[in-house]
């Protein structure tokens, strides 16, 4: 898909912040073509690396238009009568907010950059605190985020090196109570592709059957061929040994902000606030 240039700045509810550059779809669109597709849909860029005859159906399962995504925008842009806000934190079920709104999770490995990308899903609304470490297993509780009266966005501990003892009975219990889980997001490191540590998310998220995405973070540290290839065997291993995961990867930098406003479109999709997507 090809992306227009912008006449102007794109409005959100109550009006804009200062935010970083690219973060908002109007800075985006005032680059040049190649760029800013290059941007919105990552995985596009991949695709031209591919020899001829490469199935890529599973790459353009959800490519939203222009207008779907700015649309999902507005719901990441906080103003006067649309508040993002972290509402709490818990390490057990009884200390979660109440059932209220759809709710989308992201979990994955320490230091996969989970709480970097949800800041980058948020820097629209620079006030919204998301705190990130260069701590491995920094976090070590379920994080809670209020999207106005949309959705809750939940921040998971990581697994792995220095997560907390009691992460499986925390994450177990939220993956199998949480009944508003719309849609969870696994983190994959784009440098290092699949690891045995990312199939203890994969494990759990296949036995509870709890549908899922796979995200690819950190691509701007990557070779274009590294890349290709952990695109590839990711997409591969999706296709044969999952039957939760939704079959396209999104990739993502949370600092350049590629493929970042399209998971912000398909966020707003999976929890209901954007009931049809045009694509092309």
């Amino acid at each position: 898909m090809l992306l227009p240039r912008a006449a102007g700045a794109a409005r959100g509810l109550g009006g804009g912040r200062s935010a970083a550059p690219l973060s908002a779809l109007s800075q985006v669109l005032q680059l040049d073509q190649s760029r800013r597709t290059a941007i919105v849909f990552p995985l596009q860029k991949v695709t031209r690396y591919l020899a001829p005859g490469v199935d890529t159906e599973s790459f353009r399962l959800f490519q939203p238009d222009l207008a779907a995504l700015q649309r999902a925008e507005v719901f990441f842009r906080s103003g006067r009568d649309h508040t993002i806000d972290y509402v709490s934190s818990a390490v057990r079920m009884d200390h979660v907010p109440p059932l209220t709104l759809p709710e989308v999770c992201f979990i994955g490995r320490s230091n996969v950059g989970k709480s970097s990308l949800i800041r980058a899903l948020f820097s629209l609304s620079p006030e919204v605190e998301v705190r990130v470490s260069k701590t491995p297993g920094h976090t070590k509780k379920m994080n809670f985020f209020k999207v106005g009266k949309y959705f809750t966005l939940v921040d998971m501990p990581g697994y792995g090196y220095r997560a907390p003892q009691d992460f499986v009975e925390m994450v177990e219990a939220y993956l199998q109570e949480r009944h508003n889980l719309k849609r969870t997001f696994l983190l994959v490191d784009g440098v290092v592709g699949l690891q045995k540590t990312d199939h203890i998310g994969l494990e759990m998220l296949e036995e509870f059957g709890i549908p899922y995405v796979m995200v690819l973070t950190k691509i701007d540290r990557a070779s274009k061929g590294l890349l290709l290839k952990n695109v590839l065997e990711i997409q591969q291993f999706v296709k044969e040994n999952t039957k939760g995961c939704f079959p396209q990867l999104f990739l993502v930098s949370s600092l350049e902000f590629s493929g970042v406003h399209l998971l912000r479109c398909f966020v707003a999709h999976v929890t209901g606030n954007l009931s049809t997507v045009e694509t092309s």
